[in-house]
């Protein structure tokens, strides 16, 4: 059983969402009526040549490139009345994606949004109530912190989210690899790789979340709304007929005295989509299939599972692992439908930098044989297709060293290399490096 008075917790191990550490009762913060906060992110990433056989609509590109992403956000909360938190957070970002952000499964910026462009564009990233019932129990100290109120929640409570949001700000919250501005930066290290969750090209969708905590176990289940067309920024509002439904099971352990988590994730996704199959058949001789030809009402079915384990106060493992049925195109995520992910993450307090963090992390993606089928054809999705294709699976692997700058930032030097780009073996490996200086106050 996971219990503050028996077990060696790593503050730094528990989601983000929460930012929560056990604490005497006397330890507790006060309850914040309100606070605002800040953050800006800046990524910069260049690749060299690489060997390609050919090259196709969706390929990255095989010349040397580079490309850069900013956002800058700030994060407004306040108390209306007991037990409620409304939040609203403006963002202004800018970008330019290398290869008009085509060619990987595992896109390389988990920054770099499908919108962004050279012109800075303001929009509301987030405008979400959360509502708690307690209902007894422990109490845990929640700290100050974007979109989080400071004050403390019992163990036992309701926890009823709803507004505009991501859905992945309250599912597959891995502690270690889940925020491309301080951790990994690679998509398929942000989230379940094949989890197609509903949101517009920014990210964002509109729907619910409902969560039940008792102690060491949490069970969550919500429903949002997916984009009008695959990967568009409009959002389809018919929330009763085209959806992203998910529900989650958490627990939280002790192992040899230290923190961890389980959490196993199922989703269904509804809208009109194209299926491969369905785009082979419809395709004419010598002509490339096309998903776009053949969309109807279809769903989209999968799970994922997912580790985080402390090995000490300064060490911590996690892993994942995720499939969908890989029937029908990618509609507001990855262009992944298998996938495994694992990594090591260590702070410097073990060599005497106690601000810096170093992360090692490996997957592995793939895509089912109708996926497969149809990009050997000609076909092209909304991030890959390169005309033709030899298989394989995508295989990544992201290093990343971030350098504490005082209390509020940090400088960060990335890496990451991908063999089989696009799960075609005719075509790399690349090698991508990368900048990222964040501020958050």
């Amino acid at each position: 059983m996971f219990r503050c008075s028996d077990v060696v917790l790593a503050a730094w191990l528990l989601p983000a969402a929460l930012a929560a550490t056990c604490a005497r009762a006397g330890d507790l913060p006060e309850q914040e009526a309100w606070n605002a906060h800040v953050q800006a992110t800046y990524v910069w990433q260049a690749k060299p040549a690489f060997d390609a056989a050919y090259n196709g609509p969706a390929s990255l590109a095989p010349w040397r490139e580079t490309g850069y992403s900013f956002s800058a956000t700030a994060a407004f909360g306040m108390r209306p009345w007991q037990g409620a938190e409304l939040y609203v957070d403006p963002e202004v970002v800018q970008g330019k994606p290398m290869s008009g952000l085509h060619g990987l499964g595992g896109m390389t910026n988990g920054e770099q949004q499908k919108t962004s462009g050279l012109t800075p564009t303001v929009y509301r990233a987030r405008l979400f109530l959360r509502q708690t019932w307690e209902l007894g129990g422990d109490r845990t100290a929640v700290a100050s912190d974007m979109n989080q109120l400071a004050g403390s929640v019992a163990a036992r409570r309701i926890v009823l989210t709803a507004g505009n949001l991501a859905a992945s700000d309250i599912f597959d919250n891995n502690s270690q690899a889940h925020d491309a501005r301080s951790q990994f930066l690679n998509w398929a290290l942000l989230a379940h790789g094949a989890w197609d969750f509903a949101a517009d090209a920014r990210g964002y969708t509109w729907g619910a979340a409902l969560e039940y905590y008792d102690g060491d176990w949490a069970v969550r289940a919500g429903r949002f709304i997916m984009p009008a067309e695959s990967n568009g920024l409009a959002l389809d509002t018919r929330i009763f007929r085209h959806y992203g439904d998910q529900v989650e099971l958490e627990h939280r352990h002790a192992w040899l005295g230290q923190a961890g988590t389980v959490r196993l994730l199922a989703f269904h996704d509804r809208m009109q989509m194209g299926g491969f199959r369905d785009a082979l058949a419809a395709a004419a001789p010598g002509i490339a299939p096309s998903v776009a030809d053949v969309r109807r009402e279809r769903g989209k079915t999968g799970f994922g599972a997912s580790l985080e384990q402390a090995l000490g106060e300064n060490a911590a493992v996690f892993a994942r692992a995720s499939r969908n049925d890989g029937q029908s195109e990618t509609y507001a995520f990855a262009e992944i439908e298998r996938s495994l992910s694992a990594g090591v993450t260590l702070r410097g307090a073990t060599w005497g930098r106690t601000g810096d963090t170093v992360g090692v992390a490996a997957v592995r993606n793939g895509l089912t044989q109708a996926h497969r089928d149809y990009l050997a054809a000609g076909g092209v999705g909304a991030f890959i297709g390169d005309g033709r294709l030899d298989y394989h699976p995508e295989r990544i692997a992201e290093a990343y060293y971030k350098v504490g700058l005082g209390e509020h930032a940090a400088l960060s030097l990335d890496w990451q290399h991908v063999a089989n780009p696009a799960y075609n073996g005719a075509r790399g490996p690349v090698d991508v490096f990368g900048l990222r200086l964040h501020g958050q106050y």
